[in-house]
């Protein structure tokens, strides 16, 4: 009874059903798409673009014109000059984007305190999932149910584009349309994302949901219901938790994502810390690379 009336008491505002629809639709969309992420190795592409979406935000407001246009605008954005400056230069792609998205997210620091807005700092920064209205759900609907729907469709494309892009080209994929493809798809999500986690914390969603999932699954198609479960469960016990905390909503999600993950790191049949200890002790450890991975 006790843990039923934990569950179902803050679920008697209105404020709270909604920040639990909408972290939940953010869970899965952002699960699906890490996975993707973290094979492809562009766990710092979503980092650079959650930051760069800022200035694209107070242009957004300046202008009158939906926060969610200028965010995807600038993000898409960062993700281009970085390509450009990869391939027009000596610097590496990690360089890039340190330099792009830091470039970008001082730029939106310096318009934000030179603007007066009603929009709070700290709410674009760290989200403010509570305070979502009816209309902040439907349009973090239609943004994570068609990046979701998206992705789902276009799976095994994009698989096979982040396992190996040389094998994708030489069977006829169009890898550049993958490739920018992807990064529209990251951009949306960081969008949708916004409103629950904020700029700051929305790389974590993207990477820790895929990185537990790896640890615990050989196979991609497990991999994105693991991930998918994984964040999902996250978002609905960070939401009701930080009810009960009176803590930060995108916080408490996160550092669950983050708990989850410290838990497979330890015990994961095959890749756990505890049982890799053990197999070394009886001389029995198998190898472990990523070639083993399946990608079905």
């Amino acid at each position: 009874m006790m843990a039923f009336d934990w569950i179902m008491g803050p679920l008697a505002y209105p404020f709270m059903q909604r920040a639990l629809v909408v972290s939940v639709m953010v869970a899965a969309v952002c699960a699906v798409l890490s996975c993707y992420l973290v094979l492809k190795g562009w766990s710092l592409m979503g980092d650079a673009i959650s930051h760069a979406v800022l200035p694209g935000i107070v242009l957004a407001y300046l202008l009158n014109l939906p926060l969610a246009i200028g965010a995807f605008a600038a993000g898409f954005s960062c993700a281009v000059f970085t390509g450009y400056l990869k391939e027009n230069s000596r610097v590496k792609e990690d360089t890039a984007m340190g330099i792009v998205f830091s470039g970008m997210f001082g730029l939106g620091l310096v318009i934000f305190t030179k603007v007066e807005t009603d929009q709070h700092l700290l709410h674009i920064l760290f989200g403010n999932v509570l305070g979502v209205t009816a209309r902040d759900l439907i349009e973090t609907a239609v943004v994570a149910g068609g990046t979701l729907l998206i992705v789902l469709v276009k799976r095994r494309d994009l698989l096979l584009y982040c396992f190996d892009p040389n094998h994708a080209r030489s069977i006829g994929l169009p890898v550049r349309t993958l490739h920018y493809g992807l990064l529209v798809l990251l951009s949306l999500t960081i969008v949708a994302s916004l409103k629950a986690v904020g700029i700051i914390l929305v790389i974590a969603m993207l990477i820790a949901p895929g990185a537990t999932a790896y640890l615990l699954t050989d196979s991609f198609e497990r991999m994105l219901g693991i991930a998918a479960t994984v964040s999902i469960l996250s978002a609905a016990l960070g939401t009701l938790i930080s009810f009960h905390i009176d803590g930060a909503t995108g916080a408490c999600i996160v550092l669950i994502q983050a708990l989850f993950f410290v838990l497979a790191f330890l015990f994961a049949p095959k890749r756990g810390l505890l049982r890799a200890h053990g197999a070394r002790e009886s001389g029995a450890m198998e190898k472990d690379e990523d070639a083993a991975f399946k990608v079905r």
